[in-house]
């Protein structure tokens, strides 16, 4: 196989794989740091234990997203050392800062977290659990950054020969065009991932004996879930005005646009790529697209045709535009899946039955903002092909030269099987922890412990890692779980 190619299916697969962690360790973040809050007021055993159930799933999920971004980091140098040579001096910067600002933020703080419960004052210890999590929306802006300079670059200049961006101007680099859009966006998605898993595990615990701690869950999720949603639609707007003005290319593939003019919208279909139409259900206003981008449905985007005659090829326009709609389909879903929470949570509170059916149907909430964030990320990457930097250096001519089809293919398979196992681990922990749900009571977070308690605290986290149950949890492969 193509050695290109195979780079890219490698980098693919570490990427989307560990993006799968990340979604849930800064949206389960905020569902504990709130977690935390409630038994920080109430002081009330059921809200401590609520608290310590939140810290423990997040730890887990915390742990394989940090395995899981060290091999994507090397492959920077090892399957794409021309890209880094190119990009090197800006490139380097906000992963730097990432790991000294953000990520040592997060990690010192989840130790007291984890370690500190009866060792430290209370109000110490409520603030390290935001801490945690404004570290990990901190980790998150400076990849953001790094990957927005790739789609928009800003703030350098070409070396003399052609072969390194120099940085010019960091600020301009690190707020590009698309940074603030982008991260925007990519954090409220987050949020809604952290929101719709909380209400699948407190549908399952209202589903299976623990009503006190199903409800309360379910109330945070849908406040939290409403709010990110509200907060979408204008990120999701200006996110879609941001690649119109700064990458059109990308925009016509979403939409399949191949001729220059204004864009329509399709709410789903097929590209018939060697008639370059589309068969499927379109909005029956002309230049929808154009309307919402610019409010005027005259707004040209140039066509696919254009794109091909300046670069000699364009993005995968099936892919593309199938991410694309798949993430808009999906943000559908996860309006309807908040809509059922509420209603489930308004019956509970009007003290009428909520039926099992309706609580089972929650578990599935999660699969709505995976499917969208993974979907985006394959919008945001594959749409500015051919580029790797937008306009300055071709994936064709950014891999490393030295590594060979071989050794990527072994190496491919080799990730493959280990991530398997990997996430088969992490189900089969967190699903544990998930069907145990808050138990025990705890000491106060900020008083005294006894010597059995204070010698325990430390280990509570460490055992979700350590202790992996004989078989997955009855019920778990029916979604009883999440």
């Amino acid at each position: 196989m193509d050695v290109v190619l195979l780079a890219r299916l490698q980098f693919a697969l570490t990427a989307a794989y560990h993006f799968m962690f990340v979604p849930l360790s800064i949206g389960v973040g905020l569902i504990m740091a709130i977690f935390q809050t409630k038994a920080y007021r109430s002081g009330a055993q059921e809200d401590q234990a609520a608290a310590r159930f939140w810290v423990k799933l997040f730890t887990v999920t915390f742990a394989v997203g940090v395995a899981t971004g060290i091999t994507m980091e090397f492959s920077f140098g090892t399957n794409w050392a021309d890209y880094s040579r190119f990009v090197g001096d800006i490139f380097g910067a906000p992963l730097a800062a990432e790991a000294l600002f953000a990520f040592f933020l997060e990690s010192t703080f989840l130790g007291v977290v984890i370690f500190g419960r009866g060792r430290v004052g209370e109000r110490f210890y409520l603030v390290s659990s935001w801490l945690v999590w404004a570290g990990s929306c901190l980790s998150a802006l400076w990849i953001i950054i790094a990957n927005s300079w790739m789609q928009t670059p800003a703030g350098y200049e070409l070396s003399a020969d052609g072969t390194q961006a120099v940085l010019t101007d960091f600020f301009a680099a690190a707020f590009n065009p698309s940074t603030l859009a982008r991260y925007a966006h990519v954090v409220v998605a987050l949020v809604i991932m952290g929101a719709l898993v909380a209400l699948a595990i407190g549908a399952y615990h209202v589903r299976n004996g623990k009503p006190e701690f199903g409800y309360k869950t379910i109330g945070v999720s849908v406040v939290v879930a409403i709010a990110a949603c509200v907060a979408m639609i204008p990120a999701m707007h200006q996110q879609a005005v941001v690649t119109a003005v700064s990458q059109p290319e990308k925009l016509a593939a979403m939409e399949a646009q191949y001729d220059d003019g204004p864009t329509g919208m399709y709410i789903l279909g097929w590209v018939d790529e060697q008639n370059e139409t589309v068969v499927g259900l379109e909005v029956p206003i002309d230049g929808m697209t154009s309307i919402l981008i610019s409010g005027d449905p005259t707004y040209e985007n140039i066509g696919l045709h254009k794109v091909e005659a300046e670069y000699g090829e364009t993005a995968p326009v099936q892919v593309v535009f199938q991410s694309y709609h798949l993430m808009v389909l999906c943000f559908g879903g996860i309006a309807l899946w908040v809509l059922l929470g509420l209603i489930a949570l308004l019956k509970h509170r009007k003290g009428a039955d909520v039926g099992k059916g309706l609580l089972k149907v929650l578990y599935f909430g999660p699969i709505f903002p995976f499917l969208a964030i993974e979907s985006g990320w394959f919008v945001a990457e594959i749409g500015r092909q051919p580029w790797i930097v937008w306009g300055l250096l071709r994936t064709d001519a950014a891999y490393s030269q030295a590594v060979d089809a071989a050794s990527l293919t072994i190496t491919l398979v080799l990730f493959a099987a280990i991530y398997l196992f990997i996430l088969v681990m992490y189900l089969r922990i967190s699903l544990r922890i998930i069907k145990e749900g808050p138990a025990g009571e705890p000491a106060s977070i900020g008083g005294p412990a006894s010597t059995e308690e204070a010698a325990a605290a430390p280990r509570e986290a460490a055992d979700a890692l350590e202790e992996a149950p004989a078989a997955v949890p009855a019920g778990a492969e029916e979604g009883e779980a999440m």
